[in-house]
């Protein structure tokens, strides 16, 4: 009989791996988003600010565009929508299923002021491409005071 060497690491090793694992399994928990709200499946975007605007890339394959809604109200960006689930086949065996079907919402807060008028947005190729045009900020301006004698 041989002794083997008690690592009080290697149970904190199997938790740390079974906490990994539930965090791939649920992206939203992994990466929760300032200024984020999410409801149903989660899609990938990048924001970036450029000093005309704020831009937005949200990944959403496999969608029609008339199954997605953008709407901008209180400084705040909603992406929402929903991809309908296709038909099973019967006879056939599913060993993995792993895309997401059903709604989702995304809002997301926008801290600069924006041309509520000028927003666009594109969809193609599975990415929904939206601009948030900034409005110009007022600049500081120096006035004269005028002094009476």
């Amino acid at each position: 009989m041989s002794l083997v060497r008690w690592d009080p690491f290697r149970e904190l090793m199997g938790i740390q791996n079974s906490i990994s694992r539930l965090l791939d399994e649920n992206p939203p928990l992994r990466y929760p988003e300032k200024g984020a709200l999410t409801q149903g499946w989660m899609f990938p975007v990048d924001i970036k600010e450029t000093p005309e605007a704020i831009v937005i890339k949200a990944e959403i394959p496999g969608m029609r565009r008339e199954d997605i809604k953008l709407g901008y109200k209180d400084n705040v960006l909603t992406i929402r929508g929903e991809r309908h689930k296709e038909e099973k086949e019967e006879s056939a065996n599913y060993i993995r299923v792993e895309r997401r079907y059903g709604s989702f919402s995304r809002s997301f807060a926008i801290d600069a002021p924006v041309k509520y008028d000028a927003i666009k947005a594109q969809y193609k190729n599975g990415v929904l491409d939206i601009t948030l045009p900034k409005e110009e900020e007022s600049k500081f301006r120096e006035i004269d005071i005028n002094v009476e004698q």
